[in-house]
């Protein structure tokens, strides 16, 4: 644990402060492009994903930084011991103290079989045991030699879980449907209201359904209400409830409750304590994105992460480019006042990436306790939020223009579209906002532009932009499932930077449970 309570205690933190005072009056970002041609290059980092060779371009230079910042910057992840606590996270330390779990999702993805251990155990071979069995059983179902009851082809799959048991496999089997096999359906029901599991149920035949009931404890109320009435759904048809064992699999630990309702033990996928929910989609929570894409491609999607992982891990800080990420996250919260913080995917694949990003993002560290128990002396996490882009331009982007608010924000890009409709006329425009709005966000236009393209001068004030908006763009080469693991494990590492400087627990979630714990009161 740190050697301090509240941020604002460490040296690099008041000399940001200070800095911050000369900066923040004077920091035109059109004019240190004008001032250094080499700014580009300077503050962008290239990441090259060894999973399958694609490259993730990381842009910076838009960003309210100097070299004196980046510098500062570092010192203060230096001093808050963000190398100390990275390095324990990957030694399977226990630092999500205030369960007393070590936090260890990265073991997950680590395709290389490198040594790790928990409590002076290896977990290397429990993980690949897991990740064998989601390969025999992913197969066997996409092949046709897993049948259902009648002897038919599996061809629905409805994963019913919450939380992180949900937006993980949402938003990949999303991002990924290009390489999906498309001759199956894929439902997710996690909203406890009844409407989200009669949709599911309403076009799915049970001859040739499967369900996913995703709960580590398998006692999660959503999850097992959901699944129950999934499970009365089926028998109506089936009658026997030994059928059960062909349409039902557990993705949970709890064996005795699996076996209660119904499961085959054999057809259970466990998952360790030290995985986090907003962390598990890489472990058996995974088990229907394997499905969907094949585990060949899943295992690119871990490999992906892994390549992050490694970065983050051997990376000197100022050259690290998730740690450069969340730096700069405290940087707008703590300093500018930046109280939210946008993800903008130029992807329609990535719809649901902004709403995994707040899950990841405002459950690991919207905490105001430090890590000593003090309430915190400054702000900790921003609101995420999102869309995809051009919508988005249609939608809030006016805000990001012309509003008073300071609104740090992320474009993600790839280069090569899976879908090249019209000679690549959709995508080349695509490209063409992605540059624009970083650019117009910067540049702005000031009330000589706004006479000079002849508005009239009652116009004038309405058609400025103040500019000087701070973007981070991220250009992939294309969404692969190498690619979209490398840049989930990038926010992971964000998020895992930005909890080290506030010294709070990023991996507890304490905040979840008031409400649930209520409205079980409420029921009668």
């Amino acid at each position: 644990m740190p050697g301090y309570s509240q941020a604002t205690e460490l040296r690099a933190w008041q000399s940001l402060a200070e800095h911050h005072t000369t900066l923040g009056r004077n920091i035109v970002l059109k004019d240190y492009f004008a001032k250094d041609p080499s700014r580009f290059s300077k503050f962008s980092r290239n990441f090259e994903n060894t999973a399958d060779g694609t490259e993730i371009l990381f842009d910076f230079s838009k960003n309210f930084l100097t070299d004196e910042t980046l510098g500062l910057l570092v010192e203060l992840a230096k001093e808050c011991g963000l190398e100390r606590l990275r390095d324990d996270m990957f030694a399977g330390e226990k630092i999500n103290f205030t369960e007393k779990r070590a936090v260890y999702h990265v073991a997950l993805r680590n395709v290389s079989n490198r040594p790790m251990q928990v409590d002076g155990k290896s977990v290397v071979e429990d993980v690949n045991a897991v990740l064998e069995h989601m390969k025999s059983f992913s197969e066997q179902v996409r092949s046709g030699e897993w049948k259902g009851w009648t002897g038919k082809k599996i061809k629905t799959i409805i994963n019913i879980g919450i939380g992180g048991s949900d937006l993980g496999p949402v938003m990949v089997s999303e991002a990924l449907k290009p390489y999906s096999d498309r001759s199956l359906t894929l439902h997710f029901v996690s909203n406890i209201d009844g409407t989200h599991i009669t949709e599911a149920l309403r076009g799915s035949d049970p001859e040739t359904t499967l369900f996913l009931v995703a709960s580590k404890t398998f006692t999660t109320a959503e999850t097992t209400t959901n699944a129950n009435t999934a499970k009365s759904w089926f028998l109506d048809a089936a009658k026997d409830a030994a059928h059960i064992a062909k349409h039902f699999v557990a993705l949970s630990t709890n064996e005795e409750e699996v076996t209660k309702f119904g499961i085959d033990k054999a057809n259970m996928f466990g998952f360790e304590s030290w995985v986090g929910g907003r962390y598990s989609v890489w472990s058996a929570i995974g088990l229907s994105v394997c499905l969907y894409i094949g585990y060949d491609r899943f295992h690119e999607f871990l490999a992906g992460a892994h390549a992050m992982d490694k970065h983050f891990l051997d990376t000197p800080l100022e050259q690290n480019i998730p740690v450069i990420g969340g730096l700069l996250s405290v940087w707008y919260s703590d300093f500018f006042g930046a109280q939210t913080h946008l993800v903008s995917p130029f992807d329609q694949y990535l719809h649901r990436f902004p709403a995994y990003l707040q899950q990841l993002s405002m459950e690991s560290n919207g905490k105001a306790i430090t890590r000593s128990g003090d309430y915190v002396k400054y702000t900790t996490g921003p609101i995420l939020f999102g869309e995809p882009a051009t919508n988005a331009q249609h939608s809030f982007y006016q805000l990001l223009h012309q509003g008073t608010k300071l609104i740090p924000t992320d474009f993600i890009l790839a280069a090569e579209s899976h879908n090249p409709v019209q000679n690549n006329k959709h995508q080349r425009m695509l490209a063409s906002n992605f540059l624009a709005q970083a650019e117009a966000l910067m540049v702005g236009k000031n009330p000589d532009q706004v006479t000079a393209e002849g508005a009239p001068s009652e116009l004038v004030p309405h058609k400025t932009f103040l500019g000087n908006r701070p973007t981070t763009s991220i250009l992939a080469q294309k969404i692969t499932p190498g690619t979209l693991g490398a840049l989930i494990a990038y926010y992971e590492h964000v998020t895992f930077t930005e909890g080290a400087v506030w010294n709070i627990n990023s991996f507890d979630q304490w905040g979840v449970e008031l409400g649930k714990v209520l409205a079980s009161k409420f029921i009668p």
